[in-house]
């Protein structure tokens, strides 16, 4: 699985520098999430960081 980014994102990009293996970048008209390269965070943290930092709450599971 991975994370992904909804319509509710305002293209803060707080997530993107919170992700550790760049899996997030800037879209046309907010932040997109790479699903081939999100890990979820496994491995790196105990949950994912794009989703503890978004202030908006536009992030969530597939």
């Amino acid at each position: 699985m991975s994370m992904v980014i909804s319509d509710e994102c305002i293209a803060c990009g707080a997530c993107e520098t919170d992700c550790p293996v760049n899996a997030i970048s800037e879209g046309d008209t907010q932040f997109e999430i790479d699903t081939d390269k999100c890990i979820e965070c496994e491995g790196y943290f105990d949950s994912p960081q794009c989703v503890d930092v978004c202030p908006s709450d536009a992030i969530s599971k597939a």
